[in-house]
């Protein structure tokens, strides 16, 4: 079963990946060892043709009138969403949005951990979250590097969100998670993903005004 992948995979495949893997995760705590691409399909509201098209872009999955092995399959997600190793996180902000997503306990479950929060709140620095103690974020660059960081969390204001993102680049992170409500710029290189909770309400304000809903 082959997973090579040599094309550029766009976005809502991954997510729909995302959602294949919880689904697939429920299934098996059910108890279930096969299903089908209709299954999935009706689990992540979407069409068998969609879900075996996702799929055939890494390989060749499940057997004809046998359908998929669902912890085969279950494994085979982990491995391509990177799922499979530990990632070393630094949560940039301690403030009430990145309190939350320190506490947010499904973040380990999936091998993402917080090894360092840094901010610039004297007040702050010096604190113990569990067994993290926050670090002054005027050494950013140091800390980074010394923690082996994979992915960098920005939960800061927007006008310093920009800043931060230029200096956890310089330290040769290649991967961040913006949440300050603004459009950053980085090297191509880096992977860069948004989120913005308005714009989020503001899909959900769409849907309701023009009856528009939006499945996976």
């Amino acid at each position: 079963m082959g997973t090579g992948v040599a094309r550029k995979i766009s976005e809502s495949t991954v997510r729909r990946l995302s959602l294949y893997l919880r689904f697939l995760e429920e299934f098996e705590e059910q108890g279930t060892e096969t299903l089908s691409s209709e299954e999935l399909a009706r689990r992540g509201s979407t069409t068998a043709a969609q879900v075996r098209k996702d799929l055939s872009l890494f390989g060749s999955f499940g057997k004809r009138g046998l359908g998929y092995s669902v912890r085969e399959l279950k494994s085979t997600l982990r491995r391509l969403l990177g799922l499979d190793r530990a990632w070393r996180v630094a949560l940039i902000g301690a403030g009430r949005i990145g309190s939350a997503l320190f506490a947010y306990g499904d973040f380990r479950r999936r091998g993402f951990t917080i090894v360092t929060v840094l901010d610039t709140d004297p007040d702050k620095i010096g604190a113990r979250w569990g067994s993290v103690r926050i670090q002054d974020a005027e050494g950013l660059e140091e800390v980074l590097r010394r923690e082996s960081v994979d992915i960098a969390i920005l939960a800061v204001p927007v006008e310093e969100a920009q800043r931060v993102a230029d200096r956890v680049v310089d330290a040769g992170v290649q991967a961040v998670l913006n949440f300050a409500p603004t459009q950053l710029h980085v090297p191509t290189e880096v992977a860069l993903r948004d989120v913005s909770m308005s714009m989020e309400l503001e899909a959900l304000s769409f849907a309701l005004t023009t009856g528009n809903g939006t499945g996976p």
